[in-house]
């Protein structure tokens, strides 16, 4: 079995070294060092920073890819038409299993970031930056490196400065749950998409981007644009950093200028010859065959143009001898235990993805397959945050990718191969606080379940309005199940749900199973035709 990732595995250049270098130096670049290796960096005003942005094509490293110097543009335009001062925000934030290569950043070459993210605050008049991390050592790392620089987060700051850490899930990497949780809420999206480069911390306009982004900005920004293009790819200039893992001999972190055939990576990681399959960008990414890796290179049109992804920058072959399905499920069933668990598509329908593909596994036949489809297509572009998304994005390319290997499950008796382990998973049921079902107040063990009555349900549809956390409406317009366990933090809007029912259909009843004696409390207990009466109108 393959286990988790160090926070700083081994580190490889292609190359010259230009984020990484110095690397061959010290384990860590404070900041005497990090201005020999680099040298000193001019302030630039800000219409300089989005014409530098622009003409070396920076996009965000973080998996979206948005153009850096639009967002550059939105944010600054903003602040001057509201009268405010803007906010800049790292995103450290690196909580999927397979992905290193900001960690690394963060831990040996903080002030590279901070270069970066200080030339965007003082062009646009910034008074706050926050670091986002989820580690103890990307911590322990930036809090010394703003140290090292005399910043800090006092009153009487020029530029106050801080770290703010969360626990190590899948959606804190969210930029509205970085948002959510510098401005004291929970570590999860907010329910709703808002441009952070209009409102973001503090309602302020915020320039919110990946800690490699703010690191490959403050390259640009000293070796200029005509040197930074002179390395990579006319289009997509520049280096790429790479975390390398799966069904390798040397896990590693490599930076490489953009164009470089993806099966030189793989080779240099020590991956199978012939890879069975090679997953692209990451958990929320694409799966490429062993006939297409010959085909691409290592830069976001390549890897678009033959069906995979660059996004976060994780690259895992696995070998013939594995099952790819069975793989692909371990992921599948983690990405469904992330889940923030307050929006249905995702809170219901990545667990039901994940149980239809192992249905496929289990012999289910062309049904399951059907199912998993029909899942993963109805929780697209319905969530609170791009975890659903990226997750039926996931699902509907191991479907594509491994067409042999499904025809075995679902019209015979499996491939035979039995499931390695091989994509690096967290190991342990974290439970981090803040998120629901990780502790405090909200969190923990249901304690209600909700019922729907048949022979009243109507199929009005409310209750999936009101609580999505629980609800989901099938194809005839009545909801997917008849009974669920009610998340704690969901509880008031399940009585909320029951209230409003138009045909009484719908009841909840304590389950004394969740709770010790010494910890139950009175909660409502409602049926139908009552539910009116007792909670009032």
């Amino acid at each position: 079995m393959n286990e988790a990732l160090p926070d700083v595995p081994e580190v490889r250049v292609v190359g010259l070294p230009q984020l990484t270098s110095g690397f061959d130096l010290v384990e860590r670049l404070d900041l005497p060092m990090h201005l020999k290796v680099h040298g000193p960096l001019e302030p630039m005003g800000g219409e300089q920073l989005a014409q530098l942005s622009e003409r070396i094509n920076l996009k965000g490293r973080g998996g979206a890819g948005f153009p850096f110097h639009k967002k550059l543009r939105s944010v600054a335009e903003a602040a001057i038409k509201r009268g405010v001062r803007p906010v800049v925000v790292v995103n450290g934030s690196e909580d999927e299993p397979a992905c290193r290569k900001d960690t690394v950043l963060i831990n040996r070459a903080p002030h590279l970031i901070l270069d970066g993210a200080l030339l965007c605050a003082e062009a646009m008049g910034a008074r706050t930056l926050v670091i986002g991390v989820t580690r103890e050592s990307t911590q322990r790392s930036m809090e010394a490196a703003l140290a090292e620089r005399g910043l800090s987060n006092g009153r009487r700051s020029a530029l106050r400065a801080r770290v703010q850490r969360n626990p190590v899930r899948m959606v804190t990497g969210a930029a509205a749950s970085l948002i959510r949780s510098i401005d004291g809420g929970p570590a999860i999206p907010p329910g709703r998409k808002v441009s952070a480069s209009r409102s973001g911390v503090g309602g302020a306009p915020t320039l919110l981007s990946n800690a490699e982004t703010f690191a490959q900005l403050a390259i640009a920004a000293r070796i200029g644009p005509e040197r930074y293009g002179n390395t990579g790819l006319y289009d997509e200039p520049g280096t790429v950093m790479l975390t390398v893992s799966g069904a390798v001999a040397r896990p590693m972190v490599i930076e490489v200028p953009t164009g470089v055939p993806l099966r030189y990576v793989l080779q240099l990681a020590g991956a199978p010859p012939v890879p069975q399959g090679v997953l692209t960008g990451g958990y929320h990414g694409k799966w490429i065959d062993a006939a297409t890796v010959d085909e691409a290179t290592v830069s976001r049109n390549s890897l678009q143009q033959v069906g995979g992804s660059l996004g976060a920058g994780a690259i895992l072959p696995i070998s013939q001898d594995t099952c790819p399905l069975g793989e692909s499920l371990r992921v599948a069933q983690w990405l469904a235990e992330e889940s923030a668990g307050q929006c249905g598509p995702c809170y219901l329908g990545l667990p039901a993805a994940a149980r239809g593909l192992e249905d496929i596994l289990n012999g289910g036949g062309p049904a399951a397959l059907e199912a998993v489809k029909q899942v993963a297509k109805n929780v697209k572009r319905r969530g609170a945050c791009s975890h659903p998304d990226g997750s039926a994005m996931f699902l509907e390319s191991t479907v594509k990718a491994f067409t042999d290997d499904l025809a075995a499950h679902v019209l015979g008796n499996g491939c035979g191969r039995p499931v390695e382990g091989v994509l690096p998973l967290f190991e342990g049921g974290r439970a981090p606080t803040g998120i629901p079902g990780g502790g405090g107040e909200e969190n923990g063990p249901s304690r209600q379940k909700i019922f729907v009555d048949w022979t009243l349900c109507r199929g009005h549809g409310l209750c999936a309005d009101i609580l999505p956390e629980v609800f989901q409406l099938g194809a005839d317009g009545f909801p997917t199940v008849a009974q669920a366990e009610v998340p704690r933090f969901a509880e008031a809007k399940a009585v909320r749900a029951v209230r409003r029912c138009p045909a009484l259909a719908l009841r909840i009843e304590e389950d004394t199973r969740a709770q010790p004696p010494s910890s139950r409390t009175n909660l409502p207990v409602l049926s139908q035709g009552r539910g009116r009466r007792a909670l009032g109108r």
